[in-house]
């Protein structure tokens, strides 16, 4: 009877409404969500509810906890036609940079915890990823093929100043000559422009930046402990100049709130020196529909409406069209006219003439536990 009332009140809980689910805004300053909405697996709904005596008040501000994961493997493989890897790296679940749009957000119901604020305060760091990726590229017929890094979580978020993860991980790659793809909207990643220097210099390594706005208001609203978009630009430079690789990402494109900036940002990280460039229409898969229409309620709430008409215009007539080929870019009028934008963009300035494939024949798979090494 107590699992039958349990899922009663979950049906009923007002997903579209979510006002009871609101966090106080004292408490969550600094992050991007609004409210810990209970994930998909949870049996029981959240609500903010006041006992009387304005205990609500007195609760302190969120606090990120980080939580170490003892992972059992590192590179999770992929079959989607979608992507253009087959295999990536993820340190980190979870991610303080507080993208609300970010489409990683309902892997956090996998751990009982809500994609909501629980997605960029209770993290978790896997320590053992670097040994373990080397345990793994090790492995009896391992074929190289472009790890990918930051296509879940970013690689290169806050947390990651002390952890260091990211870069162990960087350490095994160049030692064993594999090629990585990476994917950040972080200045942090200058701090290993070494090792990724060298990496480039081999044909080992690409950076891809991603480039929401160059408003800093709104990025401050959407993307709250993300690097501001000047010092994403100025990476871009850095990078560039020291000979790396850089592909742009305006990701993502959202109707009525910063489709208006397409051609803008691409003509600025061209200028950085970026080389490449893509875009990623919006996605709004389970959980975070309901975030980003809370996220809309408080910030943008003249648009909430029309954002979501045009949202529902390129996922035929839904919030998400998962269907491979079609969730990256929409369907539909205002998906054709914001593809042909960006294309029309970025051949003007002069991105994409050249796809750069990287190397796979430098790999030297690392020596495994007992095996003895050839003498030269």
């Amino acid at each position: 009877m107590a699992a039958a009332a349990q899922r009663d009140e979950r049906a009923a809980f007002p997903r579209r409404d979510g006002a009871s689910t609101i966090i106080d805004i004292d408490r969550r300053r600094g992050r991007g969500a609004v409210s810990n909405l209970s994930g998909r697996y949870e049996n029981l709904a959240r609500f903010v509810e006041d006992d009387g005596w304005g205990s609500s008040e007195e609760l302190p501000p969120l606090k990120t906890e980080v939580t170490e994961e003892r992972a059992r493997k590192i590179i999770t493989t992929n079959d989607s036609p979608d992507l253009s890897f087959d295999r990536s790296i993820n340190p980190y679940r979870g991610c303080e940079h507080g993208c609300i749009y970010c489409f990683a957000r309902p892997t956090h119901a996998y751990m009982g915890l809500s994609p909501g604020l629980d997605f960029e305060t209770r993290l978790f760091a896997k320590p053992d990823a670097a040994a373990l990726l080397e345990r793994e590229l090790a492995a009896k017929g391992y074929e190289p093929r472009t790890i990918a890094m930051g296509t879940n979580t970013d690689p290169y978020q806050p947390i990651e100043r002390q952890r260091r993860i990211t870069r162990s991980v960087l350490e095994v790659l160049e030692r064993t000559g594999h090629p990585l793809g990476l994917v950040t909207k972080s200045a942090l990643v200058t701090r290993d422009i070494d090792i990724l220097a060298r990496m480039a210099a081999r044909g080992l390594v690409k950076v891809a930046l991603s480039v929401t706005t160059l408003d800093p208001k709104l990025a401050r609203a959407m993307e709250p402990r993300a690097a501001t978009p000047r010092r994403r630009l100025d990476a871009v430079r850095q990078l560039a100049e020291a000979g790396i690789p850089v592909t742009v990402l305006v990701a993502p494109i959202i109707p009525a709130i910063n489709d208006m900036e397409i051609e803008r940002i691409l003509e600025a990280a061209r200028q950085a020196g970026a080389r490449e460039a893509g875009y990623v229409l919006l996605r709004l898969p389970l959980e975070i529909s309901d975030l980003f229409r809370q996220w809309l309620a408080e910030h943008r709430p003249d648009a909430l409406e029309h954002v979501f008409s045009l949202v529902r215009s390129t996922r035929g007539g839904k919030d998400y069209d998962s269907r491979f080929g079609l969730r990256q870019t929409g369907i539909g009028p205002y998906a054709w006219v914001v593809g042909r934008r960006f294309e029309l963009a970025a051949a003007r300035l002069g991105f994409n003439t050249g796809k750069l494939k990287l190397r796979t024949d430098l790999f030297q798979r690392p020596a495994r536990i007992g095996e003895q090494l050839a003498l030269l």
